[in-house]
Order: C-alpha cells, then structure tokens, then sequence
C-alpha cells in the first residue's frame, strides 16, 4: 500500500540549514513507511516574494547546476521514497517556480512550472516568475501516477482536472500560504483553501495533499505568518490527517489507490464527462470562438 506523508516546517534565511531540517524531516517520514513525501514551497528559504527586490534572482539556479536538487536526488534512492521537490529555477534568462519530480530510483521524472502566478500584496510572484511553459503533468513514479501543482494552481479546478485526464491519481500541493495583508480587512483564507483543495479531491475521486510552512517570515521590512494546516485528503474529500496553524509536523497517511481507482470508475464523473460543451474553459471571457 501507498503511503504519503506532508512535511509541514517553518524556514530561515539559511539555505543549508532549511535543506538540513527538510532532509530531516524525510528522514522521519520515510521511517514511518512513507513512500511519498512532500515538502512545502520554496523550502530553501523565507518566502522572498514578500518583496520586489533584484538581489533575490541570485537565489535561482540551473536544473543541471542545482546546489540542493542533487542530495534530494541521493536520499530519494537511498530510502527508496518519491520527492516532488519545489524550487527556484533559472533558465537562461527566465525564472520559473518550478518542481522537479524525483522517484525513488533518484531519477528527475521531470519539471513542473507553476502554471498560474499570482501578484498582490505580500505574494509578489509575478515580479519573479514567468508563467510556467510545461503545461500540466502526471508523472508515473514507482509508487504512484502523481500530479503536482504549485501553491496558487491549488485554486483553479482545470488544473487537478487536467492533471486527472492526465492519469494523476493523487494530486500533490506544495504551498506559501497564511496572513493577508491589512488592508483585506484581516481576512482568513484558510477554510476556502482547504475547501478548493477538497473539492478537487472528490471531483476527480483523487487523493490530495497540501503541504504548508508555519511562523512568521519577515522579509525587507514586511511580515507574513504562514497558517500552517497542511493535509491529506482521501479520494471522498474526508482529510484523513491535518497539521495545527504553528508547529512542524509530519503527517502520513496511507492511500488505497485499487481501491480508489474502482470507486473513481464506478461513480462515473469521467464517463459522463462533455469536453464538446466546455469551450467557455479555453476562453478568458467565456466567450467561444468559432475558426
């Protein structure tokens, strides 16, 4: 049997030192008997999106001259585990947010470029990030058929619908999320986002899992406080376990793929599907074209 775990931690402005504690917790997590661990976004270091600022395109780096990518490749093969692993990509003068899927063999599967980008107070992506070019994927690793979308994607139902028809059966979420900014009024997201997450979980009857940061971050003079809540959902939309707003944690969870993937047949959501009807999707205005 599958099992997955989500690594909830709290990051520094350290790179080896977040890369030390990640190593750590997969360490932990693979001891359990997880086969499947996931850490959150942009694990490496304080969520720097907070800010506009040059300096933080030097924390990019090529696929092939990675500094981090290549021990998560190691461990991955030493506990014979799949490490969907996020981090900031350069190539050639784009930057991407990126995740590198790496089965158990210690092989990269391949990249993910977050598909969706998004740009407001306090989540500043679109000043770093192009929007990704990779399309949606699902990756055939030795444990598993895995879709993995990035923070912000966790939000757009195309995306764990398109990753589904892609053969994903468990749909993977590494997240930077937690406190708006003053002027939303104290506004408190984290319910609509394990709702959103949920409802792909049952419209797609796919396990899921969203794994968060925890503690305040304070970059250039500004303040997030990341809320924590990582969690594993079963193909129903029941979470199976769930990490508080403030300590690290990691959560396993074990994961009947047969038995989803019957259930998912059964039910009938891709049977009864009419691509020929959702033009409006492909448009941004809802407006079908006629060629």
């Amino acid at each position: 049997m599958t099992k997955l775990a989500v690594i909830q931690m709290s990051m520094t402005d350290q790179l080896e030192a977040n890369v030390s504690k990640a190593m750590k917790f997969v360490r932990e997590a693979a001891a359990t008997g997880a086969n499947i661990i996931l850490l959150p976004e942009l694990f490496e270091n304080l969520y720097f999106p907070q800010a506009e600022r040059e300096k933080f395109f030097a924390l990019a780096h090529a696929v092939d001259r990675h500094p981090f990518i290549p021990q998560f490749q190691a461990l991955a093969k030493e506990l014979n585990v799949v490490l969907p692993l996020s981090f900031f990509e350069k190539a050639g003068h784009a930057h991407y947010n990126s995740l590198a899927m790496i089965d158990s063999s210690g092989e990269v599967l391949g990249i993910y470029r977050k598909s969706h980008i998004p740009d407001g107070p306090g989540y500043e992506e679109k000043y770093y990030f192009s929007p990704g070019d990779t399309g949606f994927k699902a990756f055939a690793t030795r444990h598993g058929n895995i879709g993995a979308g990035i923070c912000w994607d966790q939000w757009y139902p195309e995306s764990a619908r398109c990753m589904a028809l892609l053969g994903a059966e468990i749909l993977l979420y590494p997240t930077a999320i937690g406190s708006e900014p003053t002027e939303a009024g104290g506004l408190d997201t984290k319910e609509m986002w394990q709702r959103a997450m949920i409802g792909h979980a049952v419209s797609n009857v796919c396990y899921l899992a969203a794994a968060n940061r925890v503690g305040t971050e304070r970059v250039e003079g500004l303040e997030q406080t990341f809320y924590g809540s990582s969690f594993i959902a079963d193909y129903m939309g029941n979470k199976l376990v769930e990490a508080n707003r403030t300590e690290e944690a990691a959560l396993v969870a074990a994961l009947n793929l047969d038995e989803a993937r019957s259930f998912r047949a059964g039910f009938g959501f891709f049977r009864d599907r009419r691509p020929e009807l959702y033009g409006p999707i492909v448009t941004l205005d809802g407006k079908t074209r006629k060629t």
